[in-house]
């Protein structure tokens, strides 16, 4: 698990890479003539649209590999007749009644909406965290279906589910999932990681919201933690004094920290941190050497995103390497990380449930860096490390 764990949090560091660069080309987001009641508009995300007309909803998503190109996604009504014009567009019935997740990450865009009953299949079994959804594996109600070169597609063709939610990568190839689409089960990317906020992340859940026809949830409840994240953001600002911060750790001999575009330095701001590295620019994330970040480290009065195991100590991140000991925040003990919610196979809910939670996680922050203004906080997802 441990060796697993690093890997994610490169893909982690790595996301939202590049997309400073990429246009955004909206279509209309709420036409004048809808037959749909309820509707969603977006406000953060830069990665997806969302249409609403006359029988059908319109899903755009950004290309990852493309900065002009966006794939299409037409959302119908039980009985309705696919409208012309969107030949590459892929068909999606609506409201969802089935789903094969192939990252326990979209586990989390669900339970907002409190809709993981859906959810049929996973990529992997091993790394959820959810208690209900851990409980609906016990009970044979989800399935493994394998991912990358280990999918079982004809599985999923026998199991033919509504939708299948993939990891939206740059890499990913596009025939990876044919025969599913010939088999007429579409395949929707879920690229949530191009985005470079913690707000505009979690709006990807209104994706989720439109393919179940829970529009007036979802705005009901993003309305409720935007404006919390916003007053949280605010708070932080209003401290004396900006502590300096580094964050992550010295891997193989390459050092990953969040660009300055990067929706963890974006959380580091919020907190009212002073992240030496938070002017640089891109989304993803810095590769450097241990020498260039041991300056800087040295004097650093804090030391987030350390450890990825419930089970990490100061003596245990040590180990990897003699030097941290020379850190400030070393010596002090002020070192946090991420794991305070990890299950007993070795699940981070962080990865799970963080992302629509993003208040949750900017208090924890602002806790740790601020302990007068959020004096009552009790932190969710960071814990101190022992």
């Amino acid at each position: 698990m441990k060796k697993l764990l690093p890997l994610l949090l490169i893909f982690w560091l790595l996301q939202g890479c590049n997309t400073e660069k990429a246009s955004h080309e909206k279509p209309q987001e709420k036409q004048a003539k809808t037959s749909f009641t309820d509707t969603t508009s977006v406000r953060h995300a830069k990665g997806f649209s969302i249409g609403y007309f006359d029988q059908y909803k319109i899903i755009s998503i950004k290309n990852t590999d493309s900065s002009a190109r966006q794939d299409q996604y037409i959302l119908l009504e039980k009985g309705a007749t696919r409208p012309e014009g969107f030949p590459d567009a892929q068909e999606i019935r609506i409201p969802l009644k089935s789903m094969v997740a192939m990252s326990s990450m979209h586990i989390g865009l669900l339970e907002f909406l409190g809709a993981e009953n859906i959810l049929t299949g996973l990529g992997s079994l091993q790394y959820v965290y959810s208690p209900s959804v851990n409980a609906m594996i016990k009970a044979g109600k989800v399935a493994e279906v394998g991912r990358d070169n280990g999918l079982n597609q004809e599985k999923l063709v026998e199991m033919h589910p509504d939708l299948v939610m993939t990891i939206g990568t740059s890499g990913a190839k596009k025939d990876g999932y044919a025969i599913l689409k010939q088999a007429g089960i579409p395949v929707l990317a879920n690229s949530e990681w191009i985005e470079t906020t913690p707000l505009a992340r979690m709006e990807w859940v209104k994706i989720a919201a439109a393919l179940l026809n829970k529009e007036k949830l979802v705005n009901d409840k993003f309305d409720v933690i935007e404006k919390e994240y916003k007053n949280l953001s605010a708070l932080a600002a209003s401290a004396k004094s900006k502590p300096a911060v580094i964050s992550g750790l010295n891997t193989k001999d390459v050092w990953f920290l969040p660009n300055g575009e990067n929706y963890m330095a974006q959380f580091l701001k919020d907190a009212g941190a002073d992240y030496h590295w938070g002017g640089t620019k891109g989304g993803g994330s810095l590769s450097l050497n241990f020498e260039s970040v041991y300056p800087f480290a040295l004097d650093a009065e804090y030391w987030v995103n350390v450890g990825f195991d419930k089970s990490d100590t100061r003596k245990s991140v040590l180990a990897m390497d003699s030097r941290y000991a020379d850190f400030k925040a070393y010596k002090s003990g002020k070192m946090y990380s991420y794991n305070n919610r990890v299950n007993a196979q070795g699940s981070n809910d962080f990865f799970e449930s963080g992302t629509i939670n993003p208040h949750k996680v900017l208090a924890d922050l602002i806790r740790i860096f601020h302990p007068e203004l959020l004096p009552e906080h009790q932190l969710v997802y960071y814990k101190q490390l022992p």
